[in-house]
């Protein structure tokens, strides 16, 4: 194996030329001296490096915020309120998340954007109304570009210093010994727990034919064998259907779902030191937890995950090279492809939003107690007399049975039924004049439980409830046996 001297070609080390003579100092103070400047120079190139990489780290988080701000104020109706709105929360509801150095009185990210944004009103309040936003966006824009124009001048600083420093090597840079170019590269990540895999498509095979003498007995010796799986018959698919398991969240992919919004520089330095990120089943393991967080209220984090699993779905479909060139696209502020993302995101948290209050009704309404009218036995019958308004000033009473009824007795009866009838709800009245069950149920289904109880209590005492042997029991589950008491007493 040939050996490489080249390494050598440029360090930087003080000799006997570099030293000039001093009657009381010796040769080695003379190196040690030179040796330590060598030292403080590279030491100060290397914080030199560090600070323009963290102020562009710090405007590759604030460029994507810009841009999306750009963005949602240029294609929102009422631009101007928006935007006032988005500097009101960044002065009440801060959040604390700053560039990660240990810098004394470091401002945080949203502190940053508050006072881009306030330059931008300060140079637009002054303005008539009607020019404000006008002013507004072109004051972004020109932030914008400011910001654009000196992340390039820091990334070609950088690129000096990285190249000037590589021109003095010291005995800190010499590391290899024999070299060898071969690394054994790292097995793939596996997908997330109960991740969806589409299974790999068989390649065809040709098969032959061959004439036989007996077609259908050859034909029903290749008759498939009945399934012994629940699911071969659809009579009984309801039966055996089993709740399905939905993607789980790594740990990697936890804190993925936690970094800020928009923070396209920090998601891709993330995705670059945890491969596992990437991987099959990601987004849908981060939109289950969108739907869980938005469901439990923690609406924040819900949107944080839409905003991470679309990421990574806009990687997978942008091919191989995906990740690089999203977030190439994202980080240099590309405004069109800001925008589809933006309003992407947007609408795919609004979808979810109205998906997650949906699921919360159907699992109130599915877990509500009703009442509900049964008869005790098939032959038994529940109908309902409906009056058709109060009793006439001249009641009269007519036919068998009336003898001994009195006249007033009758219509204070008939007035009361009509009272009660009067302050039932307008749907149940209409369910009552239909006069089926079903309608009736239909609407007590609907009430809370205390008050549909005291609708049939009234319906009987005022006896526009009939019913033949054995009562009426509610359906609630646990209050069978009390109703079939009340009703045999």
């Amino acid at each position: 194996m040939p050996l490489n001297y080249s390494k050598w070609d440029q360090l930087e080390l003080s000799d006997d030329s570099d030293i000039e003579g001093h009657p009381n100092v010796d040769k080695r103070s003379l190196i040690r001296w030179k040796q330590r400047d060598i030292h403080e120079k590279r030491e100060t190139r290397k914080l030199k490096i560090s600070a323009l990489g963290a102020e562009i780290a710090c405007n590759g988080v604030l460029s994507p915020r810009l841009h999306s701000v750009r963005a949602t104020l240029g294609s929102a109706d009422g631009g101007l309120k928006y935007f006032q709105q988005l500097v009101e929360k960044l002065q009440t509801q801060p959040s604390p998340e700053a560039p990660p150095t240990n810098a004394k009185d470091q401002p945080t990210y949203d502190a940053m954007m508050l006072s881009l944004l306030m330059q931008v009103w300060d140079g637009a309040k002054s303005l008539p109304a009607d020019e404000r936003e006008a002013a507004v966006l072109s004051g972004l824009d020109k932030h914008i570009k400011q910001l654009t124009d000196h992340t390039k001048k820091l990334e070609k600083d950088l690129v000096d210093e990285e190249n000037e420093q590589r021109k003095h090597i010291t005995s800190e840079d010499i590391h290899e010994g024999f070299e060898s170019k071969y690394t054994p590269a790292k097995p793939p990540p596996p997908p997330v727990k109960n991740a969806k895999i589409d299974a790999p498509t068989k390649a065809k095979t040709k098969t032959t034919e061959f004439e036989v003498l007996n077609p259908a007995a050859s034909s029903s010796s290749k008759a498939p064998l009945p399934s012994a799986s629940p699911k071969s018959s659809p009579d009984t698919d309801e039966e055996y259907e089993v709740e399905e398991e939905l993607p789980e969240l790594t740990p990697s992919l936890e804190r993925f779902s936690r970094l800020s919004l928009w923070a396209y520089e920090q998601s891709f330095s993330f995705i670059q030191a945890n491969r596992d990120v990437v991987v099959p089943g990601a987004s849908d393991a981060l939109l289950v937890a969108a739907f869980r967080a938005e469901s439990k209220g923690r609406f924040e984090y819900a949107e944080k995950c839409v905003h991470q699993s679309l990421l990574l779905q806009y990687c997978e479909k942008l091919g191989k090279d995906g990740v690089r060139l999203f977030f190439q696209k994202m980080i240099t502020g590309d405004q069109r492809a800001v925008s589809v993302f933006v309003k992407d995101v947007e609408g795919t948290y609004s979808h979810l939003k109205t998906r997650a209050k949906a699921a919360a009704t159907e699992t109130s309404d599915a877990q509500k107690e009703q009442i509900q009218l049964v008869p005790e036995n098939p032959s038994a019958t529940i109908s309902f007399n409906v009056p058709d308004g109060p009793p006439p000033e001249d009641l009269r009473l007519e036919g068998p049975g009336t003898e001994d009824l009195e006249v007033e007795q009758v219509r204070e009866a008939l007035q009361m039924r009509w009272d009660v009838f009067e302050s039932f709800p307008e749907d149940l009245k209409a369910a009552l004049k239909v006069g089926t069950l079903d309608e009736v149920n239909k609407v007590l289904g609907s009430m809370d439980v205390s008050v549909a109880e005291d609708v049939v209590g009234k319906l009987e005492m005022a006896g526009i409830m009939s019913f033949v042997s054995g009562g009426v029991r509610d359906e609630t589950g646990n209050r069978d046996e009390e109703d079939d008491e009340e009703n045999a007493e």
